[in-house]
């Protein structure tokens, strides 16, 4: 009986060991499962990765050159892959991840004729997500795309291989080997890494505390400990050939936001024997008036620079001598981008290889040091936000090489046609047509695709299909821009569009319209009321333009013309039926023609998409600065950025600013904020923005200038109004037509493609006229809105 419970407790035992072992075996598959499941959502993850834009536009000057647009699309178009340079004025995140690339061209079309027909552009002005100025250009920038040869680094890149792996990109095992790799590594670094040591300052002559040469020299005083974010500030200095040698004469400083926060001109102590005109940009005109001296400046460069500033620059040490000054904590950009054999690369070449950036151009007279100072900025960030790994595989010394060699042979054909008497067009030192940027794409693999209603680009391989009217334009676009890559629509204006006397028309309009919106007529007022409290009073609400008194009415009125339209609308909102003077007062617009869609056009201003998130605030003192500002306003939730207008004559801060948040939401409650301190007795005053940042100056520009006799004007006087009218209601259905075409072409285009809409505006004999452009990556979530 023993044995067979002995035998009867095994079975037990072994069934529970194989039970457990099914147990152990079921929870291995699910866990298996599990971790098939979980690589799976993370590589539909990693499909789903879109491309975003991050767009520094919110700022006084929003106007974009074509090379900064056309910096844009190559970056777009080729990518890090390609060594193309990431344009810093709007970084595309996830380039990779883009998938196609669209240019859509309203040539003839200016800003003036988007902001005057707004209403008409529904689509454009909600569909797009950042907004910006062009200069206005006689040429047409489709030719230039498809004329304008790409850099040398990007030319060697795509002829070599359309592959991330082109014999121009450094290979991984030349990485130790490169003096960056050995001295900092391949791995990321916060600035202090890259401040020099006391040997190395020592080595490179830099002013040191004790040197007999530096006895006379000026200590900055910034003793206190560097951190990873302590302030950077770019240093450049000019110099001229005196009796003691190179003098100082010109002193830049720039702080990390880019903003020149000094730009000084100083007059040497000796006799000046050489001006250098030709690298300094001093002349004898120019430095007759001055009269600061060096000390001057050394006492105001003390002020400037915080306890614990870093000075970053190009070969410092010689500014830093020139100034006679001694700083503990320096970062020098030209032995940062270390080269073999201890030579240095010229912060020219740097600029542009690295940033993309045309600096110290042979078209200027001598160098710019607050150029010079930004772009030894710019490349430091570089540097941090890259890494050492990232400079290094842009294989900089090939592209020394390969830019030397074709200026080399570049020199050698031109003396050759010169010698030859043959002239030279549009075409290379070789006799080949200029290369065009769509071929070079091409070459890559990619299917360009290049539709308009003429030849623009003979030599350019690229499709280019000729129309004869935008609707065959549109309809070609719908069929053959999803099977490309790289598309350039262009869609133009019949010439009674583009009139000068309808252009002249427009203008003016547009010129009344603004005087108008930015005007209000305040009153009735008492015949003894104090005129100095009225100003005080609606000073509250920005900067007034004009005051006056009207004294055709029974009762004494006031009109009053604001700066800016948020003021005059917040005059209208805060003030009407309030008491004012003694009197209770109503605060109206014009009762013109032109002000009939105001209501209308304001709530569109409101919610126009360059205007979410921002927020008008009046009332600021004029004795704050902006570091004051930036301190006011920090309580605030979400602020990300602060734009601060100044006076267009004097230069001098506004009592007005707009703020920027991450949200509506936030905006909102900042809004509200604000607005309960002023009901509590603060000065200031805010509302919603009407005037996206690149309009601001537009529109006072366009007001300064209103009433001055221009020679467009002069066309009117010979034209009948009515024929004028007719034209301008013409236009303004082709305008709304061209805004629904683009919304159809919009709609087809596939999500995360990358759009671009330019407005190039026009240059003529008889006028111009800036332009505009809108640019955004299309997302599923938008499209269905737009």
């Amino acid at each position: 009986m023993f044995a067979s419970e002995m035998v009867e407790a095994t079975c037990i035992i072994g069934h529970k060991r194989s039970c457990e072992c099914n147990e152990v075996e079921e929870f291995q598959k699910v866990k298996r499962k599990k971790k098939i499941e979980d690589i799976c959502q993370n590589q539909h993850k990693r499909k789903e990765k879109k491309s975003h834009l991050s767009a520094g536009l919110f700022s006084e000057d929003c106007e974009i050159s074509y090379e900064q647009v056309y910096e844009l699309l190559k970056y777009a178009a080729l990518g890090k892959h390609h060594n193309a340079v990431q344009p810093s004025w709007c970084r595309i995140y996830h380039q990779r991840h883009l998938a196609r690339i669209v240019v859509i061209v309203l040539q003839e079309v200016s800003q003036l004729y988007f902001y005057r027909f707004y209403l008409q552009f529904k689509h454009l002005r909600k569909a797009f997500q950042h907004r910006f100025s062009l200069p206005p250009t006689s040429a047409n920038f489709i030719a230039t795309l498809c004329g304008e040869g790409i850099s040398m680094k990007h030319q060697n890149n795509i002829q070599g291989s359309a592959s991330a792996c082109s014999g121009h990109i450094c290979k991984n095992s030349d990485l130790p080997k490169d003096p960056i790799i050995q001295k900092y590594g391949e791995e990321k670094h916060g600035l202090t890494s890259y401040i020099l040591t006391l040997e190395e300052m020592r080595k490179y002559d830099y002013p040191l505390e004790g040197s007999p040469v530096c006895k006379n020299y000026v200590y900055t005083q910034c003793e206190s400990p560097r951190t990873d974010s302590s302030p950077l500030f770019g240093l450049d200095c000019e110099m001229c050939l005196t009796e003691k040698g190179n003098e100082v004469t010109r002193v830049s400083l720039v702080d990390a936001e880019g903003r020149c926060i000094m730009d000084e001109l100083i007059k040497p102590e000796t006799e000046i024997l050489n001006y250098l005109t030709r690298y300094s940009g001093i002349t004898q005109k120019i430095l007759l008036p001055v009269k600061t001296k060096l000390p001057e400046i050394q006492d105001k460069l003390k002020k400037l620079l915080p306890r614990d500033a870093v000075l970053v620059g190009h070969s410092l040490n010689a500014d830093l001598h020139a100034l006679q000054m001694i700083h503990p904590s320096v970062i020098d950009t030209s032995l940062l981008f270390a080269r073999h054999g201890g030579r240095r690369f010229k912060l020219k070449f740097l600029a542009k290889a690295v940033l993309g950036k045309e600096i110290q151009c042979e078209n200027k007279v001598g160098h710019d040091p607050s150029e010079d100072a930004e772009a030894a900025l710019a490349l430091l960030r570089y540097f941090i936000d890259q890494g050492p790994r990232k400079v290094v595989e842009l294989n900089l010394e090939m592209v020394l090489s390969a830019q030397n060699l074709m200026e080399s042979s570049q020199q050698k054909s031109t003396l050759q046609l010169q010698q030859s008497g043959v002239q030279k067009h549009a075409t290379e030192p070789s006799g080949i047509p200029k290369p065009c940027f769509l071929d070079y794409l091409n070459a890559t693999g990619q299917k360009t695709l290049l539709l308009s209603r003429k030849e623009l680009a003979p030599s350019c391989s690229c499709q280019n299909s000729l129309s004869t009217s935008n609707k065959q334009i549109l309809t070609r676009a719908l069929q053959e821009v999803p099977q490309s890559s790289f598309s350039v629509i262009q869609f133009t204006l019949r010439s009674e569009h583009v009139a000068p006397d309808l252009l002249a028309e427009v203008c003016e309009k547009m010129r009344i319209q603004l005087a108008d919106m930015l005007t209000v007529f305040v009153g009735p007022f008492r015949k003894d009321f104090c005129l100095k409290s009225i100003r005080r009073e609606f000073k509250k609400c920005g900067p007034i333009r004009s005051l006056t008194v009207l004294t055709e009415t029974h009762q004494p009125h006031i009109c009053i013309q604001y700066d800016v339209l948020e003021a005059a609308q917040l005059a209208m909102e805060s003030l009407n039926g309030a008491n004012v003077a003694g009197s209770c007062i109503k605060v109206q617009r014009p009762g013109t023609v032109m002000m009939l869609d105001c209501d209308m056009l304001i709530k569109e201003l409101e919610t126009d998409i360059e205007n979410k998130g921002v927020i008008y605030v009046a009332g600021m003192k004029k004795i704050l600065t902006e570091t004051d500002l930036q301190e006011k306003f920090s309580h605030l939730k979400d602020l990300q950025a602060l734009f601060w207008p100044r006076d267009l004559k004097s230069g001098k801060h506004r009592n007005y600013c707009f703020l920027k948040f991450q949200t509506s939401e936030s905006a909102l409650k900042a809004l509200q904020e604000i607005n309960r301190q002023g009901a509590e007795g603060s000065q200031l005053h805010s509302r919603k923005a009407l005037s996206p940042s690149h309009l601001h100056r537009w529109v006072c520009h366009m007001d300064h200038n209103a009433g001055k006799p221009s020679q467009l004007a002069h066309h009117t006087l010979h034209m009948k109004r009515k024929q004028l009218s007719t034209s301008e209601q013409d236009l303004r259905k082709k305008l709304k037509k061209l805004d629904r075409s683009i919304k159809k072409l919009y709609r087809s285009l596939e999500d995360n493609t990358l759009c671009v809409v330019l407005l190039p505006g026009v240059n003529r004999v008889y006028g111009s006229c800036s332009g505009l452009g809108l640019i955004g990556i299309k997302e599923e979530n938008r499209s269905s809105t737009c």
